[in-house]
């Protein structure tokens, strides 16, 4: 047993890291959505200023783009032109594919100053790629309708997990190419 222990260490090693990580982050961001008292930024801070910096977004592009408090549920109504195109839910703020970034490259160390760096700029983007992604999914939806499901379902969800796996990739590059000299 301890053979095949030290054999498959380092496999060992990235998923108890992998899981640790992802455990104990998504724990923090369950607490944190639990505090969330939405009376000053509903539904909760972070999802609240998605919703803001998504409209902002769209007024530069020259939209008419309003927030409202959904009345039904914990969203966000981003409506363009007077219309409600999209909600924006807790799910919608990136957190969750940022705390699984985070789990992924902290589960390939590659010594404090790399690896935070390379966490913070990789959380920045995805940010900010997540606010483009639902602003043109809001346009998109507003221009061809009849799309609506196969954008929201296919077309934006690869976006963003599309960037976090070309981050993942770039971060393995780096991680070989420190540790192989």
């Amino acid at each position: 047993m301890i053979e095949l222990i030290s054999k498959y260490k380092s496999v060992l090693r990235f998923i108890l890291t992998f899981l640790g990580t992802y455990i104990i982050l998504s724990m923090l961001y369950s607490w944190y959505l639990q505090l969330s008292d939405g009376q000053i930024y509903y539904p909760d801070y972070i999802t609240h200023q998605v919703a803001a910096q998504c409209k902002w977004l769209l007024n530069m592009l020259g939209y008419n783009a309003q927030i409202i408090p959904h009345p039904d549920e914990a969203a966000m109504k981003l409506m363009l032109n007077d219309r409600f195109l999209a909600r924006v839910v807790e799910g919608c703020n990136s957190l969750s594919i940022i705390i699984l970034f985070w789990a992924f490259v902290l589960s390939f160390f590659n010594g404090w100053k790399k690896t935070l760096f390379f966490i913070f700029i990789g959380s920045i983007g995805i940010y900010v790629i997540n606010i483009f992604r639902i602003a043109f999914l809001v346009v998109a939806i507003s221009e061809y309708p009849q799309y609506t499901s196969f954008l929201h379902s296919i077309i934006f969800p690869a976006i963003i997990y599309g960037f976090v796996f070309v981050l993942w990739i770039y971060w393995i590059f780096i991680f070989k190419r420190t540790n192989n000299g």
